[in-house]
């Protein structure tokens, strides 16, 4: 059992340990983590992979005062215990309680916010720079890793960084977990590690260049070949050497032996030092070691047996268009299917297990995955790019000027549409109708339930234009299968007629649209649904056919600032419709961050439920 370090609530207590407790503190925090996310739910391996090197950063180095910067912030768990918030680490993704990633409204030792991948570079190296202008000795670390490192603002940051030599301060951690860059080279490298970060080494290098320079210009030039020469063969760095780095590492990152003196003699070095450390996702929780994309991001689970529990019977709309992409793919050999790191969550494996050859997973890299997709385009083929809606913003001007500027055929799944529940404001997707709409000839796209999603992919797929299809987080309606069909570009459809107030809804709302419809109506109030179905370009019949009734309020899961309801009012207006007192509201989400909660429960505070779509009419016609 581990021991109880309760009264460690900061950084500065942490630093009153010997050396030889840190290892029993880790597995303290290891299990308090693990106890914590089984109640919650979150993003478990990234956080069990860092607990040795979290305790040995801030153990080493005088938090907050030098800055850590965790990038996407999703395995700052142990950083949250240790840095005063280990009471509150039961609210963690819950309303009102701790995020699930790093804020700085949060903590002083939050200096920078995250939820998206590979920031921290960019954002230490500001740091760094404003440090060395105000003439302090901050240290700025980033510790960047899962894959992060594969993005191009990690590596345009590093070439950025190189440039400065002894004018920052700035550590880079690259946290290797083996969905990163390199292995474990052993023993030797880790030993090297620490000799090429010592004073003597570092002293000797500089005092090499000026006795030499002194002697003998060729025999420097010599010296420093063979040292490049033996760093190139003993270690797997020279990329980050060439930018300008000064590269050490890898070590185990698991262990203090190692962790504790390397890190002491970066600390002493200037410039930019880039330190390698190898970890296991996962470690110290079999089931997460086992198993850790599986247990990358985790629901509320069982600690003692690890068994994650199934959603509800329903399949979610990701499956449905995994199953349904499959089965377009083999009717079109033309299909290609393109992901930033996300094969499991946007639902891609199960075309990755089939059709291996026309499956890419590019990395996270989301600029690169939408312009690969308009060169895949030129040359005939069929991409569909799937990728989490709030990511599709870093593509944004690659989808403007390498896709749609070129009428080519790139299909856009936009996966996690509207709020998404605890991970809150960083992962909703919340203003995607918003900035596409403002594209010219793009079709936007957005299925009320699972077999309009069926039917408008496979319009998609038939079209030969760009499209972007959004659906939400989560189980679908359930039911029954109906044929597939393809759907007329702009074609709506009427669900319910009413003769007192017409919904004008898409996507996610049109069930709740629905339903309050029928609570209203055994109040005798008359409510028509439609569901629009295409967000651009809009059903001007359908349209008109709602704005016969004296009342209309648009429905989406989306800000309120330039989404569907903006491109109805615009159509009205167009059309000289919002004159004869016709009312028309704008029903969506607020024109601000909307915070973490359960999805189902910040629904209902912002009355886009059923009950509180139903209570905001009957205000409306009091």
């Amino acid at each position: 059992m581990a021991a109880n370090y309760s009264p460690i609530q900061d950084p500065r207590a942490l630093r009153m340990l010997s050396e030889e407790e840190l290892p029993h503190l880790a597995d303290w925090v290891r299990t308090l983590t693990i106890d914590t996310v089984a109640r919650t739910g979150g993003h478990l391996g990234a956080s069990l992979g860092v607990v040795e090197l979290t305790i040995a950063l801030h153990y080493v180095f005088n938090t907050p005062d030098d800055r850590l910067i965790w990038d996407v912030g999703h395995q700052s768990y142990p950083h949250k215990i240790l840095t005063g918030r280990r009471e509150q680490m039961h609210s963690l993704r819950q309303r009102h309680g701790l995020s699930g990633f790093t804020k700085r409204a949060e903590s002083i030792y939050d200096p920078f916010g995250a939820g998206h991948s590979s920031t921290s570079i960019s954002a230490a190296l500001g740091m760094a720079m404003a440090n060395h202008h105000l003439g302090n000795d901050r240290k700025a670390i980033a510790v960047i890793g899962d894959g992060a490192m594969s993005a191009g603002m990690a590596f345009e940051a590093l070439n950025n960084a190189g440039r400065y030599k002894e004018d920052l301060n700035l550590l880079v951690i690259l946290n290797d977990n083996e969905m990163s860059i390199s292995p474990n080279v052993g023993a030797l490298s880790s030993y090297l590690s620490r000799i090429l970060s010592g004073r003597v080494y570092t002293r000797l290098k500089d005092g090499t260049g000026r006795v030499l320079g002194k002697i003998s210009t060729p025999l420097l030039g010599a010296a420093r070949r063979a040292e490049e020469h033996m760093k190139g063969i003993l270690t797997p760095g020279m990329l980050f050497e060439e930018l300008g780095l000064d590269y050490f590492g890898p070590i185990n990152g698991h262990d203090f032996g190692q962790l504790l003196p390397t890190l002491r003699n970066i600390k002493a070095l200037r410039g930019p030092v880039l330190l390698h450390v190898v970890t296991q996702k996962g470690k110290g929780y079999a089931p997460a070691e086992a198993n850790p994309c599986t247990y990358h991001g985790v629901p509320p689970f069982n600690r003692q047996t690890g068994v994650i529990p199934q959603e509800s019977g329903k399949p979610t709309y990701t499956s449905v268009f995994s199953e349904t992409l499959l089965e377009l793919a083999r009717k079109h050999d033309k299909i290609m299917a393109i992901t930033a790191a996300m094969p499991e969550g946007t639902g891609l494996s199960a075309f990755q297990e089939s059709f291996p050859e026309r499956f890419f997973d590019v990395g996270i890299a989301e600029q690169h995955a939408v312009t690969f997709a308009a060169g895949l385009a030129c040359e005939g083929y069929i991409p569909v790019v799937a990728i989490y809606d709030t990511f599709l913003q870093r593509g944004y001007d690659q989808l403007i000027h390498d896709v749609v500027l070129q009428h080519l055929p790139v299909i856009f799944i936009l996966d996690r549409a509207g709020l998404v529940g605890p991970d809150g404001p960083t992962h909703a997707g919340t203003m995607d109708l918003t900035f596409l709409r403002a594209v010219p000839d793009l079709i936007i796209m957005a299925p009320g339930d699972e077999n309009e999603l069926r039917s408008l992919l496979t319009t998609a797929v038939a079209l030969g234009k760009p499209v972007a299809i959004r659906y939400p987080k989560g189980s679908t309606l359930g039911l029954p299968r109906r044929p597939v069909e393809v759907i007329p570009v702009g074609v709506g459809r009427c669900l319910r007629v009413g003769e007192q107030v017409a919904l004008a809804a898409v996507g996610s709302l049109v069930q709740p649209a629905l339903q309050a419809a029928e609570m209203l109506a055994a109040e005798g109030i008359s409510v028509e649904v439609c569901d629009f179905r295409f967000v651009k370009p809009l059903d001007g019949q359908l349209l008109r056919q709602a704005a016969r009734l004296p009342y209309l309020a648009t429905l989406e899961e989306n800000t309120v600032c330039g989404g569907f309801g903006a491109a109805v009012l615009e159509f009205l207006a167009r059309d000289g419709l919002l004159d004869g007192g016709r009312q028309v509201r704008n029903w969506g989400l607020p024109d601000q961050f909307v915070p973490q909660g359960s999805q189902s429960g910040l629904l209902a505070e912002l009355q886009l439920d059923a009950a509180g779509i139903a209570a905001r009419i009957r205000q409306w016609l009091q």
